[in-house]
């Protein structure tokens, strides 16, 4: 029986006892009979949909759900969509019954699945980071060079992030969620017997097509399986990206002072194994977190990929599964799928979605249907393209300074500092740097300041610190700066990500939330080019940039004309 609980190739169970109850019998939905006006209108606010196939929020509050009551619902949300066929008025109701089944067991340890997605992501960004001045004494590259390891890194993130958006709607959510995180554990422990300095490169790239997916899978199966009510719980798994700089930067002030050469001189492998036991350290965390996700956690194939297939049943067996593991019921059966979308007999090529039409809708985010509603009028217009702006110039300048901040520290104060005294310091800004993650999820409902308020004095104060670091010589004061810098900046990012998705209306934010991850990444792509050239003119020319992009986005946000709290 042991074994039988750990087997992850086992079937989902069909048959649930005491889970399925009358429609006439539903327990009220998951936000309060009581709820005001207003909370009821952010309720509706926090739909995070990803395109037309999610909505169905109006809830029949204090009134018992009918049949006629829901086909009524599911046709006034049809009504407002892009699409409108069997397969999103189904996937409508599923929305309603997850609804209703509320946040739960399974939620809360997908929650923390999810997390380890997040936690991988800056693991390796800044992993990689902190390897740097090992490697480039390994191979004898110049400083400069050697930050071409980072740009391999993000180009495997690039690649990754878009491969895996679209293959997780042709192989299923499980597949990706569980493989994104074993490619980065293998290629991981592989990256730290690299034996050259292209070959080590090329493992980080392929590293990175594991890691790039992590946040567009991770998240959007999250989603799939979110209640409405706690649509925020996606601004929380921000809280998990700081984590990874934090185990990353303790890992590496363990191994590298230890075991690294101290300069270009006689330096071989042998002697320089810190880079490789801290790689091989990630890569097994990476594998560990996979082992859990895989082995020890039953992960529900998402409901709407199912029908989208042509599984109904298997798709209703999903949603019992996660109501009997939340401890509750649910009155989703087969037959009122049916009556709402239609009965499979002679309509099972309009459930079943083709591999054309899930690519279609994938990159019909992309079209000028779908971003047309993000300009329908001046102040959306405005809105939508200051915060593109804001996601690509922090795109460039976060990495700017971060990717590279050992290599700063490393000769912070104007002279050579040890590796002891680099890594002691890298790792003490990870910590101080947390909090703010932490304190962004409160700062979001400070009021009269408000989601642009927080974010924009968070941005202003991070650009500012970013020249003050290079305006003193002190070593000290540097380090002050670079803690201050991580604490705002977290605050900065955690602010971003809840003000975006709030800003869009609810059939396009999937479009609008796309086109800001891809401006970040594309911009994040091409911060180790500008590291690379400006750096060999000036050291401290990629800080000077950093902070001006930063500043650039501080401006923008000033300009925001839309306010999301109310």
């Amino acid at each position: 029986m042991g074994l039988e609980k750990f087997n992850p190739f086992k079937k989902d169970r069909q048959n649930f006892p005491g889970v399925v109850i009358p429609l006439a019998g539903a327990p009220a939905p998951a936000h309060s009979p009581n709820i005001t006006e207003k909370d009821d209108k952010e309720t509706k606010s926090l739909d995070l949909a990803s395109s037309s196939e999610n909505g169905a929020v109006g809830s029949q509050i204090g009134s018992t759900l009918t049949l006629e009551a829901l086909r009524a619902e599911i046709e006034s949300d049809v009504a407002t969509a892009t699409h409108d066929s069997a397969y999103d008025r189904k996937a409508k109701v599923i929305n309603r019954a997850l609804q209703d089944i509320g946040m739960g067991r399974y939620q809360w340890q997908l929650f923390f699945l999810c997390g380890f997605g997040w936690t991988a992501d800056n693991l390796w960004l800044q992993g990689v980071a902190l390897t740097l001045t090992p490697i480039s004494y390994e191979f004898g590259l110049s400083s400069t060079w050697v930050r071409f390891t980072t740009c391999a890194l993000f180009l495997g993130l690039c690649i990754g992030a878009s491969f895996w958006g679209i293959a997780s709607d042709i192989v299923g959510r499980r597949l990706a969620f569980n493989t994104t995180l074993f490619l980065a554990g293998a290629f991981g422990l592989a990256a730290g017997g690299g034996p050259t300095w292209i070959g080590t490169c090329a493992l980080f790239a392929c590293l990175g097509l594991g890691v790039g997916g992590n946040l567009p899978v991770d998240g959007a199966l999250f989603l799939e399986f979110l209640p409405f009510v706690s649509g925020n719980m996606l601004t929380m798994l921000s809280v998990w990206w700081p984590v990874g700089q934090l185990i990353g930067s303790l890992l590496a002030w363990a191994y590298i002072p230890n075991y690294s050469c101290a300069g270009y001189e006689g330096c071989t492998k042998e002697k320089n194994m810190g880079w490789r036991y801290l790689v091989l350290t990630l890569g097994a965390i990476t594998f560990v977190m996979f082992i859990l996700r895989f082995f020890f956690f039953h992960l529900y194939e998402s409901p709407k990929y199912l029908l989208s297939r042509g599984r109904q049943e298997e798709a209703v067996a999903s949603v019992h599964g996660i109501a009997y593991k939340n401890g509750t019921q649910t009155w989703l059966t087969n037959e009122i799928l049916n009556e709402i979308g239609g009965y499979p007999e002679g309509q099972e090529d309009k459930t079943k979605l083709s591999y054309g039409q899930i690519i279609g809708r994938f990159f019909s985010k992309f079209s000028m249907e779908r971003i047309g509603p993000l300009f329908a009028n001046k102040r959306m217009g405005f809105n939508t393209a200051l915060l593109w702006f804001c996601w690509a110039t922090i795109g460039m300048g976060y990495p700017l300074f971060n990717a590279f901040l050992p290599q700063y520290l490393a000769t912070s104060g104007g002279e050579a500092n040890s590796n002891y005294i680099t890594y002691r310091n890298y790792a003490i800004t990870s910590i101080v740097g947390l909090p703010g993650s932490i304190l962004a999820c409160w700062t979001v409902e400070i009021k009269y300041i408000g989601r642009k308020g927080t974010m924009a004095i968070a941005t202003l104060i991070t650009g500012v610190l970013l020249f003050c670091f290079t305006a003193s010589t002190n070593s000290g004061i540097q380090l002050l700066c670079s803690c201050l810098e991580a604490f705002f900046q977290n605050i900065m990012y955690g602010v971003l990500y809840a003000y975006t998705p709030e800003t869009f209306p609810a059939p396009n934010r999937g479009t609008g939330t796309g086109i800001s991850s891809c401006l970040n990444r594309i911009a994040g792509l091409c911060a180790p080019l500008v590291a690379i050239y400006a750096g060999s003119a000036n050291p401290n020319s990629p800080i000077y940039a950093s902070g001006a992009l930063i500043l650039a986005s501080f401006v923008a946000m000033c300009l925001l004309p839309i306010e999301t709290r109310e």
